[in-house]
């Protein structure tokens, strides 16, 4: 037998493999010796604070909560989040049939193609954009129409651009600002014209809204529920793995339109049994603090976005200043490829970024920059960085 007779051809179609590609090209760094320095994954650069974790402890020793918890989350959990919601963007939600736990964002983005489609029905993804949403589409059948987001256009989309025989064959449209991995963002007034989009040509609004605690420079980035009729066709996804260091937990929710809840909720059902309890109380005293003593991540992650990206640019390299996330989006430099770049970078002098082109089509020419490091690593990060640059382009 072999491996390929026991695999599906679904992934084949999953999306790119550039991740395991830089993944390994750490693990052979790092066989040889080398110090790498990952700014490939966004992951968490703080446990949870310590009240959180605590409450987690303490549910832990409950021997009450190791039943099977259900898909739709806990009562505690959906009324916190119903809170929560009112509190931060000023939306009043029922937590019985506008919020559904998730196991992570990506959990529930990756199912929603799933639950809302058919094989041959098109949705409309963010190009560049994160490749879960390309691989939900890919396991339901469902064919991707390309949302070009360009540089000179501040990263949002044209709507008119999309061609018009596509719109009725699409589905839905996904949204996601603060983007990850192109660190922009989205007013009100943009949100007003994809709901108006949305609403006249009859398509589900999804908005990954991941990072909607994780802005900089005084921004808050709105919901797409704050405009008036947008629970008639949207739904919004967020998630406590960054801005409440949860990753490792996999808690996130889902709200918005009720049917569509429910139509996730009912496809949940049906493949599993939702989020440990415990990790559910960890998550409504999370958003609990943020409400009462907030602490948001988003102060570190400037204090090292303003630290890397200025070291860079003293090294010569003139990286724009992400408006939000833990990511810089920035184009390589004259004369490289995406994947050229980062991993000549990495074998040349140990740092790992992530080529831009894992992200879709019009992500070649830039790279991803995590900036999930210790301040001095970052540092350390900029000064190879810069020395790269100074040894030459590709031939050099």
């Amino acid at each position: 037998m072999t491996q390929s007779k026991w695999r599906s051809g679904r992934l084949d179609r999953l999306g790119s493999s550039i991740f395991a590609e830089v993944a390994q090209w750490k693990r052979d760094a790092r066989s040889r010796g080398v110090d790498v320095i990952s700014l490939d994954i966004g992951t968490p650069a703080s446990p949870p604070a310590e009240e959180v974790r605590a409450a987690l402890a303490q549910a832990c020793l409950d021997p009450g909560l190791y039943g099977y918890p259900g898909s739709h989350g806990s009562p505690r959990f959906r009324e916190t989040v119903a809170r929560w919601f009112e509190h931060r963007f000023g939306v009043a939600l029922d937590p019985n049939r506008e919020v559904l736990s998730l196991m992570g964002t990506q959990d529930g983005l990756a199912h929603l193609a799933l639950a809302v489609t058919d094989p041959g029905d098109a949705a409309l993804l963010p190009d560049p954009g994160y490749p879960v949403y390309q691989a939900g589409l890919a396991v339901a059948g469902v064919e991707t129409v390309p949302l070009p987001l360009l540089e000179e256009n501040g990263y949002l989309p044209d709507f008119d651009a999309v061609p018009e025989e596509a719109w009725s064959r699409i589905k839905f449209m996904l949204l996601n600002y603060p983007s990850n991995p192109l660190s922009a963002v989205a007013d009100l007034a943009f949100f007003e014209k994809a709901v108006a989009v949305a609403r006249r040509r009859g398509v589900l609004l999804v908005h990954d809204n991941a990072y909607s605690e994780m802005a900089f420079d005084g921004f808050r980035p709105p919901s797409i529920l704050e405009i008036p009729g947008a629970k008639e066709i949207a739904v919004e996804f967020h998630s406590l793995s960054k801005s409440f260091h949860m990753a490792g937990a996999r808690i996130g929710f889902a709200v918005g339109n009720p049917d569509v809840i429910a139509t996730l909720l009912r496809f949940k059902d049906n493949i599993d049994f939702g989020v440990f309890l415990a990790v559910q109380e960890a998550a409504a005293v999370a958003l609990e603090r943020d409400m009462s003593e907030p602490d948001p991540a988003s102060s570190l992650y400037e204090r090292r976005r303003d630290l890397f990206v200025g070291a860079l640019r003293e090294e010569g390299w003139d990286v724009p200043l992400p408006r939000a996330t833990m990511f810089a989006w920035t184009p390589v430099p004259e004369g490289w490829t995406s994947r050229g770049f980062a991993r000549g970078l990495l074998e040349a002098e140990g740092v790992a970024l992530v080529p831009g082109n894992a992200f879709g089509e019009r992500g070649e020419g830039y790279v991803r920059m995590a900036v999930v490091e210790p301040e001095e690593r970052l540092l350390e990060a900029a000064r190879r960085i810069g020395r790269f640059l100074r040894s030459g382009g590709p031939g050099a």
